[in-house]
């Protein structure tokens, strides 16, 4: 199946240049005008790939099954056999003992979803990599997501897959910071 969404193509990685960094109180300025306010808003624009702030977000985690984690290594092994005889070996990953999830609404729906971002289970092993126990590690991302996060401002990157375009995934969570309605109205003049 030839994938059609708009927001997919091939990556010409070696056209990618570092310029320079953006400022972080500049983020939300770029970013809040690409915001909608529902998963069911970037279907009904036909995007495959949009951002959302969620509304009243709570971070949980529950401990995969022995049989989740063994086929989750499987698949993880099999990845990192993938590569070309240029790309240097990969080395299949330990997957995290946990699921992470997050309940929210969006301005039309309530939703459970599963934390796809590989930058939450980079969290959890930084954590455990620190010392900190896993019970520790976990209080630490559910204070992280549930309390600075939540006070400060985030958004989460959706999307989903050619194959299944009605299923909608956690792909990234973003702190960014809550624009006041002045300042919406400035950032949309860009």
């Amino acid at each position: 199946m030839r994938d059609k969404r708009a927001e997919s193509c091939n990556v010409e990685e070696d056209s990618i240049e570092i310029v320079g960094a953006m400022p972080s109180k500049e983020q939300s300025r770029f970013l809040d005008p690409l915001v909608l306010p529902s998963v069911a808003e970037i279907e009904r624009r036909r995007q495959s790939l949009g951002l959302i702030r969620p509304r009243e977000p709570r971070f949980f985690y529950k401990r995969k099954s022995p049989v989740e984690l063994a086929e989750e290594k499987a698949a993880y092994v099999r990845a990192a056999r993938q590569g070309s005889l240029l790309d240097n070996a990969l080395e299949a990953l330990d997957p995290t003992p946990y699921k992470f999830k997050f309940q929210f609404s969006d301005a039309e729906h309530p939703h459970i979803y599963t934390n796809g971002d590989w930058e939450a289970h980079a969290m959890f092993y930084n954590g455990r990599r620190r010392g900190q126990s896993e019970a520790e590690v976990l209080e630490w991302m559910e204070h992280t997501f549930n309390v600075e996060y939540r006070a400060k401002g985030m958004v989460f990157a959706v999307g989903n897959q050619a194959k299944r375009p009605h299923v909608w995934q956690l792909l990234g969570v973003i702190r960014l910071n809550e624009l006041s309605e002045t300042e919406k109205a400035q950032a949309s003049l860009f």
